[in-house]
C-alpha cells in the first residue's frame, strides 16, 4: 500500500490477479458538492440532441470559465449511443453555464474518415492558448490528439497518438523546457488480457513529437482501485508541486445491473496526488482513499452507468478555493469544491 511519504517506484512486482470485492469508499469531509450533488450541466440544457453530457474540461480563459463536454446522444438498448460529440459552454462565475447553439467538435469535423466517434476532452491553458486534449475512436483502434484554439471558432490538430492511448492531460507549463503530459495506454497483452492500465508520462519539445515516457502510478499503488487508473484533470501548480486528480476504477463482479447496462460492475472515484515540481513522474504524496466517492443519486442511482466518479476539470482561484468538474454515472457533469489547503494536506508527505 503507497502511503502518503512514498516516491516514485522505479521497479515493482506484478501481482496478476482477478478484481474482487473491496470496501465501501465515502467522500472525504474536505469536498463540498454545489448545490446538493445536482448537475451543473446536463441533457436538458443541451439546443441539440442530446441524452448524456457529462466527462467536460473546464478552464478560466480571459475572465470566462470555459467548458468542453461529451455529448451522447440517441442510444442503442446495450450497445451504447448511435452518436457522439463534443459541446462547448461559458459561464462567468463556473456555476451557470450557457451553451452554443452547435456542437463545438464532431468526428466529421476532423477530416479523417478513419475517426468514428470524438470524446472526452480535457482542456489546458497554456502560453496564453487553450489546449484540447481529446480521444478518437477510428475503425483500427483508439488514439488520442492535442489541438489547440484561441477563439473556440478555429482549431488546429498537433498530434494524434497511435493505439492505444487516451485519457491525456496536458500541464500548464514547460517543465526544464519541455511540455510534459500524462496518459493511459491500454497495454492488454502486457498487463495479462485484461483491464490493467496505469498512469504513465510523456515530453515534448513541441507538442507534437513525444516521447521519453514513464510510469508514474499503478493500479498497485492506489488501495482503492483494482482495476484500473488513469488521469484525471490537468494539474495545478502549487508550491509544494503538481496536485493532480485521477480516476480510480474497482470491479466487483457481483453489483449486476446499475443504470442502463444490463451488467455493470464497475466503481469510479476520483483521487488525487501530488508530483514534484521539478521532477513531475516523482510521485510525493498519495491519499490512500477517494478524493470523491459516488453517493448522491446522480452518482450513484440514476443515469447510464452508475457509480461513476470522473474528474475532468480543476481550477484554483485566487482565494484558495479549487472547482473540481466531474462527471456523475456517465450522465451529467458535476461540481464540487475544497480549499487548496486542504487538498495538498491529504496527498502532502510528513514535514514538508
Amino acid at each position: 500500500m503507497l502511503t502518503t511519504s512514498q516516491v516514485k517506484i522505479r521497479h515493482r512486482k506484478e501481482g496478476f490477479f482477478m478484481p474482487q470485492m473491496m470496501p465501501e469508499y465515502k467522500t472525504t469531509p474536505v469536498i463540498h458538492r454545489y448545490n446538493d450533488g445536482a448537475p451543473v450541466l446536463s441533457a436538458r440544457d443541451i439546443p441539440y440532441p442530446a441524452d448524456c453530457v457529462f466527462n467536460a474540461g473546464v478552464v478560466k480563459y480571459k475572465g470566462k470559465y470555459v467548458m468542453i463536454f461529451r455529448n451522447d446522444y440517441s442510444p442503442i438498448h446495450g450497445h451504447g449511443f448511435r452518436g457522439c460529440n463534443l459541446g462547448i459552454a461559458f459561464s462567468d462565475d463556473g456555476k451557470k453555464w450557457s451553451v452554443r447553439k452547435k456542437p463545438f467538435l464532431t468526428a466529421e469535423d476532423m477530416g479523417d474518415p478513419e475517426i468514428t466517434r470524438v470524446y472526452d476532452p480535457r482542456l489546458t491553458v497554456l502560453g496564453g492558448r487553450v489546449y484540447l486534449c481529446f480521444a478518437v475512436d477510428t475503425k483500427h483502434g483508439l488514439r488520442g490528439g492535442i489541438a489547440v484554439t484561441e477563439d473556440f471558432e478555429n482549431i488546429e490538430v498537433l498530434s494524434m497518438t497511435v493505439p492505444d492511448n487516451r485519457n491525456m492531460v496536458l500541464f500548464p507549463e514547460k517543465i526544464h523546457d519541455r511540455y510534459v503530459r500524462l496518459e493511459r495506454p491500454f497495454p492488454v497483452y502486457s498487463r495479462g488480457g485484461k483491464d490493467r492500465f496505469d498512469i504513465w508520462m510523456s515530453f515534448s519539445p513541441d507538442l507534437r513529437y513525444w516521447g521519453d515516457s514513464e510510469l508514474v502510478l499503478t493500479v498497485e499503488d492506489v488501495p482503492f482501485a483494482n482495476d484500473k487508473i488513469g488521469p484525471g484533470a490537468p494539474p495545478i501548480k502549487t508550491k509544494y508541486g503538481w496536485l493532480t486528480l485521477f480516476h480510480a476504477v474497482q470491479r466487483d463482479e457481483s453489483r449486476g445491473k446499475n443504470g442502463w447496462d444490463d451488467k455493470w460492475t464497475k466503481c469510479y472515484c476520483a483521487g488525487i496526488m501530488l508530483l514534484d515540481p521539478e521532477d513531475p513522474g516523482k510521485v510525493i504524496g498519495l491519499s490512500k482513499f477517494p478524493l470523491i466517492a459516488p453517493e448522491t443519486g446522480w452518482e450513484a442511482e440514476k443515469g447510464f452507468r452508475t457509480n461513476v466518479i470522473f474528474p475532468g476539470g480543476m481550477i484554483l482561484e485566487d482565494d484558495g478555493e479549487v472547482k473540481i468538474y466531474y462527471g456523475a454515472s456517465d450522465t451529467v457533469e458535476c461540481l464540487a469544491t475544497a480549499s487548496v489547503d486542504d487538498l495538498i494536506a491529504l496527498c502532502k508527505p510528513p514535514c514538508s
